[in-house]
């Protein structure tokens, strides 16, 4: 599933692509892919231009200049193509935004969505998410507590939308390696100076993987080759059975919280 770092890849290259311009047709191929009728949607959206994208936690937010916003979460199976007609690929559309001869084809969104909401309802919309994990607010003293407010597992903590918005069994993962404490660690066991490696370690990794565009190897449009490029660069996730770049001893898969988790059992404590 995208995390923080593929969608902030995607928000950055379709600002230059999309934001100013017209929507100029729309397409729905499938209905339960978004939240009104089909008649609303083309209607308020039609005819409208992309003033800007932002993104929020695993969400990106096209906002149109009649104060309308679409939020799209791509969740498992998701993803977008940007491109001519011919650039289509090969699948069923569930949602084709025109802008002129290009369009932005939404595919596999059947656990996501595109949804239509007033700006007005952002608020209440995202109430329920955690911080960003690059919210000038959110020093190491803060996200101690919010880690420490459930006293569950780390994994678990950093892939909790309430706790902070954004990551997920990927860079969770990644973020525990680079802190070298293990995802399967208490929250409540933290020390001070644990807590200070763990931000740190977070900003260092969502801020390369974005970088490079990503673990996810979905191309965004012919010419990406950006996206995915930090697929390469993971240290553990996915990595089973490899050796650990720091102590070479083999990376381990383990079920923590219910979840896959892959760390070096050696070199994280």
């Amino acid at each position: 599933m995208p995390e923080l770092p593929e969608m902030e890849n995607y928000r950055g290259l379709l600002v230059g692509r999309i934001v100013g311009r017209t929507i100029t047709a729309v397409e729905i191929g499938r209905e339960k892919s978004i939240n009104v009728s089909p008649e609303q949607f083309c209607r308020e959206v039609e005819g409208q231009a992309v003033s800007r994208v932002d993104r929020r936690a695993k969400h990106l937010l096209f906002h149109l200049t009649n104060r309308k916003v679409l939020v799209l979460h791509l969740m498992l199976g998701g993803m977008m193509v940007y491109g001519r007609m011919e650039d289509k690929p090969d699948r069923s559309i569930q949602v084709r935004l025109s802008f002129g001869e290009e369009h932005l084809f939404f595919i596999g969104l059947r656990l996501g969505y595109l949804h239509l909401h007033d700006e007005t309802e952002l608020a209440s919309l995202f109430a329920k998410l955690g911080p960003e994990p690059f919210d000038p607010q959110l020093t190491p003293d803060r996200m101690a507590e919010r880690l420490r407010h459930k006293n569950s597992t780390l994994k678990n903590s950093l892939v909790d939308q309430s706790v902070l918005a954004g990551i997920g069994n990927c860079y969770s993962d990644e973020i525990c390696f680079q802190a070298r404490l293990l995802p399967a660690r208490r929250t409540s066991s933290l020390a001070e100076r644990e807590i200070e490696t763990l931000y740190a370690s977070m900003k260092e990794v969502l801020s390369e993987a974005a970088r490079y565009g990503g673990y996810m190897e979905m191309p965004l449009f012919k010419e990406d080759a950006l996206t995915g490029g930090f697929d390469e660069r993971c240290r553990v996730y996915d990595r089973e059975g490899e050796p650990c770049e720091r102590c070479g001893n083999p990376i381990a898969r383990q079920e923590v919280s219910s979840k896959k988790s892959f760390c070096c059992l050696q070199c994280q404590q």
